[in-house]
């Protein structure tokens, strides 16, 4: 019995480990045509090299595509979901912003408000929910646990990294380096507290993450897709 229960309590630790150990969600609103906006694509990029705990996310927005250079990999969804951010941050839409598990608001390029907004978010109490997702065969095998709360599962695609050369615009004549790019974003499924399992087809992007968002805003899960046998 004693066996059986340490058996017990270490799959339990495993479980919670797991959990907790979820990267912390780091989204950059950005735009090819803002020259304030590179300093802050540079530091998304050290972050999606040197940092596995956070999962960065580069979402290029629509509202410079006027000014003179129309950004490659602007998406008009990426557009909304700043805009509802900052509705319930009350700052508008501005780049470089940056959103920390969908709680903080930082200026982009300010890395000692960035780092603060990462700290606080990974000495939060709550673990939240789990996560895993798999690609196979075009599609993604995603499987959510249980838990207590109402929230979207939200699938993303992102391509790792690209060098644009930007021909007009503010960045007339850069060639600027971009990484963990979002090509697609899309709500697959509700998730009530019930542990739930869902093939979506697999998205437009090299790779894929899997975000679990609360109707407040707060990302309470999340994790990178592996690819099947890794």
């Amino acid at each position: 019995m004693f066996v059986r229960l340490v058996a017990v309590a270490s799959s339990l630790l495993v479980a919670s480990v797991v959990a907790s150990a979820r990267p912390v969600v780091v989204e950059l609103f950005t735009s090819e045509g803002c020259s304030s906006c590179p300093p802050a694509d540079a530091y998304l990029s050290e972050l999606s090299h040197d940092r596995p705990e956070l999962l960065p996310l580069a979402f290029h927005v629509t509202y410079w595509n006027s000014l003179g250079w129309q950004d490659p990999y602007s998406l008009e969804v990426a557009t909304q979901r700043q805009a509802e951010y900052g509705a319930r941050f009350g700052d508008g839409s501005y780049t470089p912003e940056m959103v920390i598990d969908g709680l903080k608001g930082v200026v982009g390029s300010n890395r000692r408000a960035a780092e603060a907004a990462i700290r606080n978010a990974q000495k939060a109490d709550d673990a939240g929910v789990f996560v895993s997702g798999v690609r196979h065969d075009g599609t993604i095998s995603v499987t959510v646990g249980r838990g207590t709360g109402h929230a979207q599962i939200l699938l993303i695609g992102y391509d790792t990294g690209h060098v644009t050369n930007v021909g007009r615009g503010e960045n007339a004549g850069r060639a600027l380096s971009e990484s963990n790019i979002v090509r697609s974003i899309q709500t697959v499924g509700e998730w009530t507290g019930a542990p739930l399992k869902l093939e979506p087809t697999s998205p437009a992007g090299e790779q894929a993450a899997i975000v679990i968002q609360s109707l407040d805003g707060a990302i309470i899960g999340a994790a990178r897709v592996a690819n099947e046998g890794h």
